[in-house]
């Protein structure tokens, strides 16, 4: 990776531009996408890298979510953990229809912040979640927090017609333990058509952009990561500073590592781990799973 790449990733000439041909393409089938009835059982909980803004000039990784997300019926609704919002105790983002995006990115093109994502009012969504979370005591709401990227970006490719409620809930801590639980409060809502997401990124390092060599150390994270999932091991990947080959390289900080444990703690099963996304990009694994 050189730095010119990095340039073109700020510098595009068509921003967005990717998104909106997917759009063009697919909005008809996202529409009548068939929707979760009961008889379909607990959706998955997934984990999703979810990309900076110019995710949407990828055109196959705009593919792989919109195809991973008709792999699933359409939601009830959704509730999203992201990396990008730490709040204690646990709060929810507003949940009145069309509540305007929180664009917690800078240097990027203009167009990058004119985009909408008018999701449908969910303040029962809210509700239930709340609801769930009660016995950690009272669960504040913003009624002006809208979705961040981390939440927006992956969900304009998987449901592109905005028509699934979406409630974002904050990370009460960045503890691996605190996560899990969290993800263990959220896992019944599996049952009600609710798809729980924990979003983040398989390694996160802006470094490994400017330094190519840097990359040997996120893929042996991925490869390490990806076998302790596909083994269940839950207690070595939340021992991940310690257990993990490159672990400081992969995740100088945690934010986009411990959704992951929100992941985890939501699923049933975790024998059943499989890889929707499974690839490096511009030195990052953009790896991301699926449980039941």
């Amino acid at each position: 990776m050189t730095n010119r790449s990095v340039h073109d990733l700020l510098n595009l000439a068509n921003p967005a531009g990717a998104y909106d041909a997917l759009l063009t393409r697919v909005l008809p089938q996202a529409r009548v996408q068939r929707r979760w009835e009961p008889s379909d059982g607990p959706l998955p909980s997934l984990f999703v890298s979810h990309g900076a803004p110019p995710t949407l000039d990828d055109p196959q990784w705009l593919d792989d979510l919109f195809t991973w997300g008709q792999a699933m019926p359409k939601p009830r609704g959704i509730v999203i953990v992201s990396a990008h919002w730490e709040n204690a105790p646990a709060a929810l983002s507003g949940s009145a229809a069309g509540t305007p995006l929180f664009y917690d990115f800078g240097g990027f093109h203009p167009r990058y912040y004119t985009l909408q994502y008018a999701t449908p009012d969910a303040t029962d969504l809210a509700r239930r979640i709340a609801s769930t979370m009660s016995s950690t005591g009272p669960v504040h709401q913003f009624t002006d927090r809208g979705l961040d990227h981390g939440a927006f970006i992956p969900l304009m490719a998987m449901y592109p017609a905005a028509d699934v409620p979406v409630v974002q809930l904050s990370m009460p801590s960045l503890d691996p333990q605190a996560l899990l639980r969290l993800g263990q409060r959220l896992r019944r809502l599996r049952e009600e058509g609710i798809l729980v997401i924990g979003s983040g990124f398989m390694t996160h390092n802006f470094a490994v952009m400017r330094k190519p060599a840097l990359v040997d150390y996120t893929i042996a994270f991925d490869t390490w990561a990806a076998d302790a999932i596909s083994r269940g091991d839950v207690d070595t990947l939340t021992d991940y500073r310690a257990k993990a080959p490159g672990a400081d390289i992969a995740h100088p900080t945690a934010d986009h590592y411990v959704p992951l444990l929100l992941t985890l703690g939501a699923a049933t099963d975790l024998s059943t781990a499989t890889s929707a996304i499974e690839r490096i990009h511009y030195g990052n694994s953009i790896r991301s799973i699926q449980l039941d």
